[in-house]
């Protein structure tokens, strides 16, 4: 693995290089998350040592400095850093696989570069405008922020854990229940005075309200499949995956596990890893 950074004139991105480049055969491989950086790919990556595999940090997570002076996180901005990515690699189009909010990002990229990628694999992308109930979806993630700001990350967190597993519409009877406290979940109840995380904060709305431009996307020679983990079920992220798979004409391609269902026991809650990989070569090689 070679590690490099990318100057650009609002932000030092450092991206990983597992292979070498230029590739012989099959594209670079990128793996693109939000906001996760590139740490959390390095167990899916292994299972691909037949491929040049691209990882990196967004602006202002993990390894990658901004300087823009900003703080929010928007899909569009960083999908012309991940195009800025693919070009100093000088190997496009790539295929990729993108996750979360980095499904978020992949889909903006996509809109706007029509060359860029090959195939793009988005595996539960987090938008609220596609579900049936994005006011009470808006509302939902509303709470999650407003626990973080009064009490810090361990009761974000728990908010958020319980916006997640929510089955179904967020109903009257989700926001009548009693606020999560974090000790169900095995986590400390004091304040740890945190207020900047960008997934617990107002930072990263801009990804979960972003809109995809379906008609782009179409039109785009971009292969596009959104996946969604046979875990995940009715909760909010494996319906806005089928909504936008839906809004695309196709069905979702059902993944093992679940939301992070390619992660390691060493990074976050652990997935399928092995299995995942499988299915993930399966739908890059058309098998979808």
């Amino acid at each position: 693995m070679t590690t490099h950074t990318l100057e650009t004139a609002e932000a030092d991105l450092v991206y990983d290089v597992l292979g070498p480049l230029p590739t012989a055969g099959l594209p670079p491989l990128v793996m693109i998350g939000q906001p996760m950086a590139a740490a959390g790919f390095a167990t899916l990556a292994s299972y691909f040592p037949d491929r040049t595999v691209v990882t990196y940090d967004p602006r202002g997570i993990g390894r990658s400095v901004r300087k823009d002076g900003r703080f929010d996180h928007s899909p569009t901005t960083q999908a012309e850093d991940v195009h800025a990515l693919i070009e100093a690699l000088g190997a496009g189009p790539v295929d990729m696989f993108a996750s979360s909010g980095g499904a978020v990002t992949a889909l903006a990229l996509v809109a706007a570069h029509r060359g860029d990628v090959r195939t793009l694999v988005a595996h539960e992308p987090p938008l609220i405008p596609v579900v049936p109930d994005a006011e009470a979806s808006e509302r939902a993630r509303a709470a999650v922020r407003d626990a973080y700001q009064a009490k810090g990350f361990h009761a974000g967190m728990a908010a958020f854990i319980a916006m997640t597993s929510w089955e179904g519409e967020y109903t009257e009877a989700y926001f009548a229940q009693p606020a999560a406290n974090p000790a169900q979940f095995g986590m400390p109840t004091e304040d740890d005075g945190s207020r900047d995380d960008p997934l617990l904060s107002d930072r990263s709305w801009a990804v979960s309200s972003y809109r995809p431009d379906f008609t782009a996307l179409a039109a785009a020679p971009t292969r596009i499949v959104i996946g969604v983990g046979e875990e995940t079920g009715d909760t909010f992220t494996g319906r806005t995956a089928v909504a936008t798979a839906e809004l695309l004409g196709q069905k979702a391609a059902v993944f093992p596990s679940h939301h992070g269902g390619f992660l390691g026991g060493d990074f976050g809650y652990p997935g399928q890893p092995e299995p995942f990989s499988r299915k993930l070569r399966e739908v890059l090689a058309g098998n979808d």
